[in-house]
C-alpha cells in the first residue's frame, strides 16, 4: 500500500503542477471543497499518523481545522508530499508482524480526548484514508475536465 500511495501521488503531482491556482482552488462542493484543500488535508493526515507511528516524524504544527491550508503553494506541497511518501515507504518496509500487535494510544484533537485503538487498525486506516481522499480528488479532477490518474492496483507498475 505504501508503493501504491507513492505511485498515486506521483501521478497526481504531474497533473496538479500543470493546473493553475483557480482550478486547484475551485470549490467543487466536496468535503474539503477544493483539490488543493483535499490534497493538503491528506498530506496533513499522513503527517499526523506517521508522527504517531514514528518518533522521527514531527506532528503538523497546525490542527485539523487548518489541514486544508497545510501548505501554501503547489511547490511546497509537492516537496513535502515527496518526502512523506518516501518516509511512509521506508517505514512500511521495516514493519514486522510484531509491530502490528498491541494498541496505539494518542491524544485526538478531533475528539479532544485520549484514544486507544489496535495498532494494526490504525495502520490500515492510514492507507484507507489516503485512498478515500484521493478518490475525492479524482472526482474533482474529472468534474473539472482535467485528467485523472490511473488508480487500479492491477495497473501499478512493478517498479513503482
Amino acid at each position: 500500500m505504501a508503493r501504491y500511495n507513492a505511485w498515486q501521488n506521483r501521478q497526481l503531482t504531474e497533473i496538479v503542477k500543470q493546473m493553475d491556482d483557480a482550478a486547484l482552488d475551485h470549490d467543487h462542493g466536496a468535503f474539503f471543497s477544493t483539490i488543493r484543500g483535499t490534497l493538503n488535508h491528506l498530506l496533513w493526515g499522513d503527517t499526523m499518523w506517521m508522527s504517531r507511528f514514528c518518533d522521527d516524524v514531527a506532528k503538523p504544527e497546525v490542527g485539523g481545522d487548518q489541514s486544508t491550508t497545510y501548505t501554501e503553494t503547489t511547490g511546497v506541497w509537492q516537496a513535502q508530499r515527496f518526502r512523506m511518501d518516501g518516509r511512509i515507504r521506508i517505514w512500511s518496509e521495516t514493519l514486522s508482524n510484531v509491530d502490528l500487535l498491541g494498541d496505539l494510544t494518542w491524544y485526538s484533537g478531533l475528539t479532544k480526548s485520549e484514544m486507544s485503538k489496535p495498532r494494526a487498525l490504525c495502520i490500515a486506516h492510514l492507507f484507507n484514508h489516503q485512498t478515500h481522499h484521493r478518490g475525492q480528488v479524482h472526482a474533482m479532477l474529472t468534474a473539472g475536465g482535467h485528467p485523472a490518474p490511473v488508480s487500479d492496483l492491477a495497473f501499478m507498475p512493478e517498479d513503482a
